[in-house]
């Protein structure tokens, strides 16, 4: 269990200080953190309400944030390129994100194709019976994305790493909340880049800057 936890720790702080340097992505993972949670509350209820808020508000504004305010230059920070961290980039990184969100944005194609999902549910009569199948289907393309990597990572590393980034994708809006909070504050008073960066308290050789 040490070395899981330790592994999970590492995971959560490259994440941190590799990708979260802008405020206004900071702040947007709030927002996606705020309504992930909102998510997991009606998850077991409406799974596809969940869903449809997980993928519209909370995937949406967290994608959005590394795509356009990231900064994607020469990390001076952590002395490293862009394009080793994405190599080194345990999760998705950019061009597996582009994969994953381009599955979600054509799913819906599916139900215009068949309606009935290969017969699993009766052909929706209303818009809103297409809704909420529509939300059942990003629910399953959700879980599968977690699924898939979770298992990727079983064959390319190990079992601990892979669990420990199922773990980590799963309890990020929780860590979100507590690492930006304070983000969108910050950034009315006029930032863009964070001026410090949250060292890890296990970390002798984090930086802060």
């Amino acid at each position: 269990m040490t070395n899981f936890f330790d592994i999970l720790r590492i995971q959560r702080w490259d994440d941190h200080r590799y990708y979260h340097h802008s405020l206004v992505n900071q702040s947007l993972h709030l927002l996606s953190a705020v309504s992930f949670v909102c998510a997991y509350l009606l998850m077991y209820k409406d799974p596809w309400l969940a869903a449809l808020i997980g993928w519209l508000v909370s995937m949406t504004s967290r994608q959005i944030g590394h795509f356009f305010f990231e900064p994607r230059d020469y990390d001076v920070v952590n002395q490293a390129t862009d394009e080793y961290k994405e190599a080194i980039k345990v999760g998705y990184n950019i061009r597996r994100k582009i994969v994953l969100m381009t599955v979600w944005a054509m799913s819906p194609l599916v139900l215009l194709l068949d309606p009935t999902m290969l017969g699993m549910v009766a052909a929706p009569r209303t818009w809103m019976q297409f809704i909420r199948h529509l939300g059942y289907l990003w629910f399953v393309v959700g879980i599968s994305g977690l699924l898939f990597r979770t298992v990727q990572l079983f064959v390319i590393q190990d079992l601990l790493t892979g669990l420990a980034w199922a773990t980590k994708i799963v309890t990020d809006p929780f860590h979100d909340i507590k690492l930006y909070y304070r983000a969108p504050l910050q950034l009315a008073r006029g930032g863009l880049i964070a001026r410090t960066l949250a060292a890890d308290p296990q970390d002798e050789t984090a930086e802060s800057y």
